[in-house]
């Protein structure tokens, strides 16, 4: 994936967002590419469900970071506390690292700990059903606010309005690049899940279900 993308830096621009913060990008995706890389102008990253923009400059620089206020941190932190309580009955063993993170612009909800090993999260919640009912409740709690299923153990919190749609009018108003000339790939694009506010914007979206139809799809590109 490493070699595909490095490749297709040298041809077009390519934005990666996600629900993970920036410091998720560098462990995950950043130390896998080389910081030589001359395509790394064509890199843009929006982590955080789009609510932060970092371009290239010798140096990723951040563009913009729509954090929220403590009194909307303290909102959104009492009603997934309260829900939690309610919905998370099978509390697991083992927790690694935090189950609640405050990332500034989004509070992020992960079921076993953000650090979980990968096998773990893809065996904790597979069909979403777990996170679905937890969603369902908290909404209506907070309705100034976006509640989607990310991941495959987190919920993303964002200001209602500030997601990875909101990240893609970024892209075109920084770029000047419209929407026409633009493709979103994703996994989540059902209704509640993360990516499914891009649909809104009649960008064109491709659905793939893990990395392996993801590198299928790169690689037809090139063909």
């Amino acid at each position: 994936m490493t070699a595909l993308l490095t490749d297709l830096l040298k041809h077009i621009k390519v934005a990666v967002t996600s629900g993970g913060g920036f410091a998720r990008f560098q462990t995950q995706f950043l130390r896998s590419l080389s910081q030589d890389t001359a395509g790394l102008g064509n890199l843009y990253l929006l982590p955080n469900s789009g609510t932060k923009f970092f371009v290239w400059q010798a140096g990723w620089v951040e563009k913009y970071e729509d954090n929220l206020s403590e009194n909307e941190k303290k909102q959104v932190m009492e009603a997934l506390r309260m829900t939690l309580e309610k919905y998370q009955t099978d509390k697991p063993a083992q927790i690694y690292g935090p189950l609640i993170e405050d990332r500034g612009s989004q509070i992020t909800f992960s079921g076993l700990g953000q650090l979980a090993p990968l096998e773990l999260k893809m065996k904790w919640d597979p069909t979403r059903e777990k996170r679905r009912k937890i969603v369902e409740s908290l909404q209506p709690k907070i309705p100034k606010f976006d509640v989607r299923i990310g991941g495959s153990t987190s919920i993303d919190i964002t200001r209602r309005g500030m997601n990875k749609a909101y990240g893609i009018h970024k892209l075109e108003q920084y770029l000047e690049i419209p929407l026409s000339q633009m493709v979103f790939v994703g996994d989540a694009l059902f209704y509640g899940g993360n990516d499914y506010p891009v649909k809104a914007t009649g960008v064109d979206c491709i659905e793939v279900k893990d990395p392996d139809e993801t590198e299928r799809l790169v690689r037809s590109w090139f063909a």
